[in-house]
């Protein structure tokens, strides 16, 4: 069964993409606060999580794996259309928002199962919700189905949490994907310097190419994740 692996990475659309109504409901849980210190740091928090949301962000890169052979690529947006050398993984810089997500999904057709950590929480709606935005066709409807399973959606963060069979503080309690790596003796992405918080950051100073690099990271340590999975705890139900 072919298996792709793939992680996004999102960055927040600046404020003069919202009109003054839009803005205004972001920000109204900011204005509640007591002081004006308070609430100066309840709209600076506000702003961090409008990555967090396809509604305020755009998919910046998609990086992905074939759980098989290991080659794969990062699709990024970037204004420098130099691609990288030939070889197993490669990076391909994308025009805009539209371009990369309409490439992923011609490659996502070829595969009949993907693997993600929280894809089901966080990155499959992301992109099904940034296509529908930009009327990209998404070639595949299927990846937010049935819960309980992982054909065609393995989700690890739901496999290693047992889908929350004894809750949050339980057993079974989720961890992050950097704690999971490193208790597994898997090299952590974060090891390298950068986190998903920098990507905003990364996005102004025009740093592109290192968001693909540590996507492909991320993708790898997922990768690395699911084949201890599937080979120490796969089939358990």
């Amino acid at each position: 069964m072919a298996c792709l692996v793939f992680d996004i990475e999102t960055s927040s659309l600046p404020p003069e993409h919202f009109d003054e109504a839009q803005l205004e409901y972001l920000l109204r849980p900011a204005e509640r606060m007591p002081t004006d210190e308070a609430k100066v740091a309840r709209r600076a928090e506000i702003q961090r999580q409008f990555s967090l949301w396809p509604m305020t962000a755009q998919v910046v890169c998609i990086g992905m794996l074939n759980a098989d052979t290991a080659r794969g690529q990062a699709l990024y947006l970037s204004d420098d259309y130099e691609e990288s050398p030939e070889g197993p993984l490669q990076l391909v810089p994308c025009m805009d928002e539209s371009e990369l997500l309409s490439n992923f999904w011609e490659i996502a057709r070829r595969y009949e199962q993907v693997v993600t950590f929280n894809g089901r929480g966080f990155d499959v709606p992301f992109l099904y919700l940034r296509s529908a935005l930009l009327n990209v066709p998404i070639s595949r409807k299927d990846w937010l189905g049935y819960r309980y399973q992982c054909d065609p959606h393995c989700d690890l963060a739901d496999q290693l949490t047992f889908y929350g069979v004894s809750g949050p503080e339980g057993a079974s309690r989720r961890f992050n994907l950097d704690f999971y790596c490193k208790r597994f003796g898997i090299d952590s992405p974060k090891s390298h310097g950068i986190t998903g918080m920098d990507v905003s950051n990364l996005v102004a100073e025009g740093r592109f190419r290192d968001i693909a690099q540590y996507c492909m990271r991320d993708v790898a340590a997922t990768m690395e994740l699911y084949k201890i999975w599937r080979e120490r705890l796969g089939g358990i139900k």
